[in-house]
């Protein structure tokens, strides 16, 4: 079957209730979103190689245009993916880590191990795009750093960089940046600090900021929770007057 790209909200109600007793896996994207071109590919590779499986049905849904359903999730940032089974929530996963989507798919889908096929597809899609590979860390000059380190500032219009995701903040601050993030319904890309210690050291240097979580719009350091407090403090709408 592929993926259905679901165009409405109600389509999306007639597919979830006709086929509640499936595995539905929810794939929730924008098209500003740097990580989600490499995650689209990889959500459909793996649609594919699952065609046979009447089992399972994947669902593809622009978190902008249909932000009832982003709503209805809670979903604040992309790429973030819903595994439901009889309108039960059974996993969710924020960030663009194929190889934890993939674990997640087979173990409610009730696959130990992934297809020789879906695995090098995947791993293929994953090492084109350096702005979401969280993979072994390599040597790399000061100069590609750099060059790295610019591209994933500007992968959203605003980027959080902090310890762990959005659904599992690993530190306290994260958190609370997350949930203001949240309170201001600003939609936002994110890069866990904690799956590349290149990045965690380099961003120090790159913005001239020792501490985590940081926060950029439009590729721009704005600072870390006590600023972006102060900077809402002063002004409500911070988030989109910095966007302007």
């Amino acid at each position: 079957m592929g993926v259905i790209e679901v165009e409405s909200e109600q389509q999306f109600t007639d597919l979830t209730q006709k086929n509640d007793s499936k595995l539905i896996a929810l794939y929730f994207h924008t098209p500003w979103a740097g990580p989600c071109k490499t995650m689209n590919q990889v959500f459909k590779t793996l649609a594919e190689s699952k065609s046979n499986d009447q089992s399972i049905i994947f669902l593809s849904i622009n978190a902008d245009e249909l932000s009832e359903i982003s709503e209805l999730f809670d979903v604040s940032a992309v790429p973030y993916f819903i595994l439901i089974r009889n309108q039960t929530i059974l996993k969710e996963l924020s960030g663009a880590d194929p190889k934890e989507f993939i674990a997640a798919l087979n173990q409610f889908s009730g696959e130990s191990t992934t297809t020789n096929t879906t695995k090098s597809s995947t791993e293929k899609s994953t090492s084109s795009d350096s702005t979401t590979t969280t993979s072994e860390p390599v040597e790399e000059s000061e100069e590609a750093l750099s060059e790295r380190l610019t591209k994933l500032t500007t992968a959203a219009p605003i980027m959080l960089f902090m310890k762990g995701s959005p659904s599992s903040p690993q530190c306290g601050f994260s958190r609370q940046l997350v949930a203001i993030l949240r309170e201001h319904q600003v939609r936002f890309g994110f890069f866990d600090i904690l799956k590349d210690d290149s990045v965690r050291q380099g961003l120090k240097k790159f913005s001239d900021w020792p501490t985590f979580p940081q926060l950029y719009i439009n590729g721009e350091f704005q600072g870390g929770l006590d600023i972006i407090k102060e900077n809402i403090e002063e002004d409500d709408q911070f988030f989109e007057h910095a966007l302007e």
